[in-house]
């Protein structure tokens, strides 16, 4: 997978797993799992796993008998999550790339991402090979983001981001929030090969306590950060300072509340071909 977004490496995987992990992620990973825990699956893969805290959810909600392999296409990522498990648990962490999964067809039960999918860069491809690798009958479950003005979150941080850039701002905030029409989604998994698809939009009201450690995740935890000192007309530190700035001016002060909306997407290899 060849992206200039696929790259989360260096300070940035400690960055997202404290810092974003959670504010806008451990409440919908929490829902995730939930929703696989009730599809009584045998194998389970998760792609774009990240740091694991989905897989964490996972292991602490499925049954001690499943199998559980949970892949990212970054290593860095994956090193962090290794920290969360003990050596004898039921878990495989793993580098894969979700448009060339190095598995046999039709092997695993459910098939789970979270946040991951908008990252992909060719979507229709990652549902084929998702497809091909779940056994008939076989789910796959993931969450997308809604949009800027569902989330005043990445709003907030993207026109501070932008503020600094009179001409071609880094462009990392447009594709997390940029892939949420769900009848785009709906065809192309239809046009996969899935069916029963169905998507579930889901708001959450988030308390939110640090400004600043919410800013130092947003441009610290992804590759944004790499972006800005790769140009080096601006510190990261000024970002992340106005950002808090910016969160202050928009949530008020703290301890406060934010809204965060995102859909669920399910979908289904038919149990018969034909």
């Amino acid at each position: 997978m060849k992206s200039a977004f696929a790259q989360f490496d260096g300070g940035i995987p400690d960055n997202y797993d404290e810092h974003l992990g959670p504010n806008i992620f451990v409440d919908y990973a929490a829902d995730l799992a939930h929703r696989v825990e009730k599809l009584k699956p045998q194998k389970v893969l998760e792609l774009a796993a990240g740091t694991g805290i989905v897989t964490r959810l996972l292991r602490d909600t499925l049954d001690d008998q499943c199998d559980l392999t949970a892949t990212d296409l970054n290593d860095p990522m994956i090193d962090v999550a290794r920290k969360k498990f003990r050596d004898d648990e039921r878990i495989t962490l793993q580098h894969a790339d979700a448009l060339a999964l190095p598995f046999q067809d039709e092997f695993f039960d459910v098939i789970v991402c979270q946040f991951g999918v908008m990252f992909f860069p060719d979507k229709d491809v990652s549902y084929r090979q998702a497809l091909r690798v779940l056994r008939p009958a076989g789910h796959y479950v993931f969450n997308v983001w809604g949009s800027f003005e569902a989330n005043p979150f990445a709003r907030v941080a993207n026109e501070t981001v932008t503020a600094f850039y009179k001409d071609d701002p880094p462009g990392f905030y447009q594709v997390p929030f940029c892939y949420h029409d769900a009848e785009q989604i709906t065809k192309s998994l239809q046009g996969a090969g899935f069916t029963d698809v169905t998507t579930e939009v889901s708001r959450i009201e988030k308390p939110v306590v640090d400004y600043e450690g919410f800013a130092q995740g947003l441009v610290y935890g992804n590759p944004l950060v790499d972006e800005i000192r790769r140009r080096g007309d601006v510190d990261p530190e000024i970002v992340k300072t106005t950002m808090a700035e910016n969160f202050l001016k928009e949530f008020g002060d703290v301890p406060s509340t934010m809204p965060l909306q995102a859909m669920f997407v399910s979908g289904q290899r038919p149990a018969t071909a034909g």
